[in-house]
């Protein structure tokens, strides 16, 4: 039996992290066994290059390969191995991050991502992915009353709206695999609209 894999996708302060708990009781009580983990991170080996990648810099090519290179070791220790025994891994952030912050961001070359992406992941992808969309100035507010920004989080709002720009981009060339979530509105509405989604087939 295979697992599903359900990503969760916006930028810093959109409050996606704070539901991937949620939703795991949500599944478990539906008989669902659940992985939780993140990106960059999920196993030793990567949870030490997201500290580099966080706190160190660097250019956007090492960037990149830092991430596929964590995200090699996640998916090979952590995601693929709980996906074969069937099941539903949750993962805050994946490959549309890469392609959102690398590649809108910092204006890196999408073509050298998408071949790191054939590479690394020869063929995985999400079975769904939650994108919680907000706007960077939103955003900004709710980071800097949350904590001290890390690397990423301490770019500006330029920064961030051509984040946001590369991700309605992958949403709108993936729309049944990516789903908006309107992160504008109070913490109980944003989760309605992530159960919506969840009662579904195959989820519910």
């Amino acid at each position: 039996m295979n697992g599903r894999f359900i990503t969760f996708e916006g930028i810093d302060g959109a409050g996606k992290s704070s539901h991937v708990e949620t939703l795991a009781a949500w599944l478990r009580e539906r008989g669902h066994e659940v992985v939780l983990t993140r990106e960059p991170g999920g196993t030793p080996l990567a949870e030490r290059i997201r500290e580099l990648f966080l706190h160190t810099a660097m250019d956007p090519l090492t960037e990149a390969l830092l991430v596929f290179a964590a995200r090699r070791d996640h998916l090979r220790e952590c995601v693929e191995p709980a996906l074969a025994r069937g099941a539903t891994v949750l993962c805050d952030r994946f490959t549309d991050a890469t392609f959102a912050y690398q590649g809108g961001g910092r204006g890196f070359d999408r073509r050298v991502l998408a071949q790191l992406e054939t590479w690394v992941q020869e063929g995985r992808q999400p079975d769904l992915t939650l994108w919680f969309d907000l706007s960077p100035e939103v955003a900004a507010e709710r980071r800097g009353a949350a904590r001290h920004p890390d690397r990423l989080e301490s770019q500006d709002t330029a920064f961030f709206a051509r984040v946001r720009d590369a991700y309605a981009a992958r949403c709108a060339a993936a729309p049944r695999r990516m789903i908006r979530i309107d992160a504008d509105r109070p913490r109980e509405a944003v989760w309605q609209q992530i159960v919506e989604v969840m009662q579904c087939p195959p989820w519910r």
